[in-house]
């Protein structure tokens, strides 16, 4: 494709209300990956294990239209320790875990985003718009030699799924999704902005001291109250999220929060992938402090398991009932 018939394509597919799959192939096909290529592609996934500082930096800067002002860039951080809780081979799921030390110097553990790896994936769950997930096969010849990563939401709720490469130019390991929809993040969704969600490119790298996630981000919503007004583009947004290895923190917290819960949020899993097989993808109400009408129960469910409150079993009970009730 020229760059004058993506720029085209581009700007067709903004001006559409509905969510398209996919605005533009990162590159074409590409062959299925010798031994020594799937090993290093595995390698790059496996290193995101690990204990780290991390910092977001989110950053609005070309606005797409006049009447728009990007905010002031925003620096946050924190501590995360991701662990590795499946491996497959050609699957991978990493489950990262924020620890947080407050001003009374008790720390407290918030399971965070889950993303999982698939290698040449069938399909991938993708964001449709408000709550809407659906499952939408990856186009054939474009499955070889790639993989996909789904991320969840902190309650393992649906949040985004993408597919793209492993490569390595000018000696930088990186993967590269294609053109990804995603809903807004909890620290747009507070604040009620004109836009409702993100198109973007996520890449992912190894580092010497860690890795990072960096997002490209077209900030997006309907161009006017009716409700057949068109999507379009209000403002860029970068995102860089970097992750620096780390154990001065309370490691030993995340691990035994882990311990205690791996069980109920394994049962929370199945019931998730249980609701999307039926549907061919899930609606679930998005909520701005939560991000799921699901978050604030089966996330409380795991603290009570940890605090006693609540048996294993019990909680998964309960964790399946609001699963029904959300996805009905």
């Amino acid at each position: 494709m020229t760059i004058k018939a993506f720029r085209f394509a581009l700007l067709a597919a903004l001006s559409l209300t509905a969510l398209p799959a996919a605005v533009a192939y990162a590159d074409g096909p590409v062959a299925t990956k010798s031994a020594a290529q799937f090993d290093a592609d595995r390698a790059s996934i496996l290193a995101m294990a690990g204990d780290y500082k991390v910092t977001f930096d989110f950053r609005e800067t070309t606005p797409w239209r006049a009447d728009y002002s990007p905010i002031p860039a925003k620096i946050s951080g924190g501590h995360e320790s991701v662990r590795v809780i499946e491996d497959t081979g050609k699957r991978i799921v990493l489950q990262h875990l924020l620890v947080v030390t407050g001003d009374d110097k008790k720390t407290m553990v918030i399971k965070h985003w889950r993303q999982d790896w698939t290698y040449e994936p069938t399909d991938v769950l993708v964001y449709a718009g408000k709550g809407q997930w659906n499952l939408e096969p990856v186009p054939a010849a474009m499955r070889a030699g790639r993989w996909s990563q789904t991320v969840w939401q902190t309650d393992d709720s649906p949040r985004y799924g993408g597919w793209g490469e492993w490569t390595s130019e000018g000696g930088v390991r990186r993967w590269r999704s294609n053109w990804t929809w995603r809903p807004l993040a909890r620290r747009d969704a507070v604040r009620h902005p004109p836009y409702d969600r993100y198109l973007g490119i996520n890449r992912h790298s190894p580092s010497p001291t860690g890795w990072i996630h960096w997002q490209d981000n077209i900030k997006m919503g309907p161009d006017g109250p009716a409700a057949d007004a068109k999507i379009v583009p209000f403002v860029q947004e970068s995102v860089l999220n970097s992750y620096v290895r780390d154990s001065s923190y309370e490691v030993k917290a995340a691990d035994a929060y882990w311990a205690a819960s791996k069980d109920y949020w394994a049962a929370v899993r199945i019931a998730w992938d249980e609701a999307i097989a039926r549907g061919h993808g899930v609606h679930v109400a998005e909520v701005p402090e939560t991000g799921s009408a699901s978050g604030e129960r089966l996330m409380a469910f795991a603290n009570d398991i940890q605090a006693g409150k609540l048996t294993t079993a019990a909680a998964i009970v309960k964790a399946r009932t609001v699963i029904v009730e959300v996805t009905g």
